[in-house]
């Protein structure tokens, strides 16, 4: 199985309800060799629209925080926990990323294999790791099952609020520094 042939399985899934209201799977972007790889929560709007993660106002300020951190968004793989967007951007319920993190976010992390996975927000790094409150865990590195994992806030919560940036940021750079 290579990611091409998983995208495409991906694209016809049917095991969760997120895809009735679906325009396109959010199946993921980036290098399929990554050190890094960015798992945020689900598809918003613009990315239900355009089948690719991280291109409404977050994904741009997502790049930002990427370049400013020294890395390019084309060297790292991006994806989230599910790939159909949830109605009214609402988080993911457990059935859902249960479903899509057994199905596909997991083979997605072996075929990438990375060296550190930054986990974008809350929804993300309990559904991963377990962990909750992301403003106590940001930044630190988690392992589990021989994988390293780091807590960064999602960065809709930075556009919502701007005090949380400058950490994000620093985090970024941290994970960056991680691999």
């Amino acid at each position: 199985m290579n990611l091409r042939a998983l995208s495409k399985i991906a694209s016809n899934c049917i095991q969760c309800p997120l895809h009735e209201s679906r325009t396109n799977v959010v199946f993921g972007e980036g290098r399929i060799d990554a050190d890094i790889m960015l798992i945020g929560e689900a598809p918003g709007k613009n990315e239900d629209e355009t089948g690719k993660p991280f291109v409404g106002m977050s994904g741009k300020l997502l790049s930002e925080i990427i370049s400013e951190a020294g890395l390019k968004r084309s060297d790292i793989y991006i994806t989230s926990i599910v790939k159909c967007r949830p109605e009214n951007n609402r988080n993911p319920r457990k059935l859902e990323y249960s479903k899509c993190i057994n199905l596909y976010l997991s083979n997605q992390i072996e075929l990438i294999n990375p060296d550190v996975i930054g986990l974008l927000g809350n929804s993300a790094v309990y559904a991963l790791i377990g962990k909750k409150n992301i403003k106590q865990i940001h930044g630190e590195t988690y392992e589990l099952n021989g994988r390293k994992y780091m807590a960064l806030f999602h960065p809709a919560a930075a556009l919502y609020s701007r005090a949380l940036l400058p950490q994000l940021k620093k985090d970024m750079i941290k994970l960056s520094n991680a691999i």
